[in-house]
């Protein structure tokens, strides 16, 4: 069962949904203006009821199949990244230092068209529903939801997840079992010296020289801690100090980062490690650091048999599923995938630029193909008998 031609039909109208969406990006939870086009669409393609509000600025579209039956979560994220575009295009940012960096403007306007078809269609037993999210880069809006008390308000018993990725052919798919994409966790250092004149180092204890030798330390946590089978990313981000005078020894100097892991008993002894090398560290030279370390995104576990549907459901629509890679980025559908079984799937752009980099562009004729695994995700697991 090929894409399926409705979707090839109404392509130029949902890339045009998704050349609005990509005009005005929106971060975070601060996607009003995008909501508000997701509820309006969704209340003129008839859907039986259209909640707004979850987790903030969410918003779910029920919509009833002809015969009852159990209920199907749908997701897609909304907000955009606070970068500025680069691409040039005539649908571009009209907002200064924001931009669709990350394709949620293709995520969200597939679903658009696929609650569409299913509104139009019905043809399954039992309810879906289509979930548009806040806050998936970095703010937790998926975590928002499930507190908000999504699946159980709207019965959810299974949820799926999709996500455009550059480097696979358009169209095509690509999915694992298991842990999928990353824990996220950041972390801030700060190691206090004694101040002085640059000139008499022998008067302070310079802070600058801790850091510098924290940040070479923590790289042993990858090298000589961790099992060299296990994955784990500790990288330094940011280098800040008290002062920024050229004579001036300064009082504390700041270090930010983030680690990356797929296991939470490696995600534990990470951050034991770190804690304890930059306090060491810092003691040895005769200061102290600070850690505050906090715990962000979950690993994201697709479900075994869930995601061997889902894989089906994509050899349906394109005539195949590649297994993915280990991702170490960090996605927030984590949390829904924690609080429901379901998978999450990665459907191809093609060769565009990366994801969160100023001339990345969603790729419209991955629309079809997207369109299509959504409904048949509800058609087939939710068969009319």
């Amino acid at each position: 069962m090929p894409v399926k031609n409705r979707f090839a039909d109404w392509l130029p109208e949902i890339t045009e949904w998704r050349h609005d969406l990509h005009r005005n990006p929106e971060l975070l939870f601060d996607t009003h203006r995008t909501a508000a086009f997701v509820a309006d669409k969704l209340r003129a393609f008839g859907c039986d009821e259209v909640v707004e509000g979850l987790g903030r600025t969410g918003v779910v579209g029920v919509i009833e199949g002809r015969a009852t039956g159990r209920t199907i979560g749908l997701r897609a994220d909304m907000d955009a990244l606070p970068i500025e575009e680069a691409t040039g295009l005539d649908y571009a940012s009209e907002t200064p230092g924001k931009m669709h960096a990350c394709g949620h403007d293709g995520h969200t306007a597939m679903l658009l068209g696929a609650a569409r078809y299913l509104a139009e269609t019905r043809n399954f037993a039992g309810r879906v529903a289509v979930i548009f999210q806040p806050a998936e880069e970095g703010g937790g809006g998926g975590r928002e939801m499930v507190e908000d008390g999504m699946m159980e308000r709207f019965g959810i018993e299974e949820v799926y997840g999709m996500h455009n990725w550059p480097g696979i052919p358009t169209g095509r798919f690509a999915i694992r079992p298991g842990p999928f994409f990353a824990a996220t966790d950041v972390f801030d250092i700060v190691v206090t010296g004694r101040g002085s004149h640059a000139a008499k180092p022998q008067e302070g204890i310079d802070p600058t020289v801790i850091a510098s030798h924290i940040v070479l330390a923590l790289q042993t946590i990858a090298s000589r801690n961790v099992d060299p089978v296990d994955q784990v990313v500790v990288s330094v981000t940011a280098v800040e100090t008290s002062s920024n005078a050229y004579n001036v020894i300064p009082q504390r100097a700041i270090l930010k980062g983030t680690v990356r892991t797929l296991d939470d008993r490696v995600r534990d002894l990470a951050q034991e490690r770190l804690t304890r090398i930059a306090e060491q560290t810092a003691l040895a030279f005769g200061g102290s650091a600070e850690v505050r370390y906090d715990r962000s995104y979950p690993v994201m576990n697709n479900h075994p048999d869930e995601t061997d549907f889902a894989a089906e459901v994509a050899r349906s629509v394109s005539g195949q599923c590649d297994k993915a890679a280990l991702i170490m980025g960090g996605e927030d559908f984590a949390f829904m995938l924690n609080a429901r079984p379901g998978a999450y799937i990665l459907v191809g752009n093609g060769d565009t630029a990366a994801v969160h980099h100023p001339e990345y562009n969603f790729n419209d004729e991955a629309i079809p193909a997207g369109c299509s695994w959504w409904a048949e995700i509800v058609e087939q697991r939710l068969p009319i008998t």
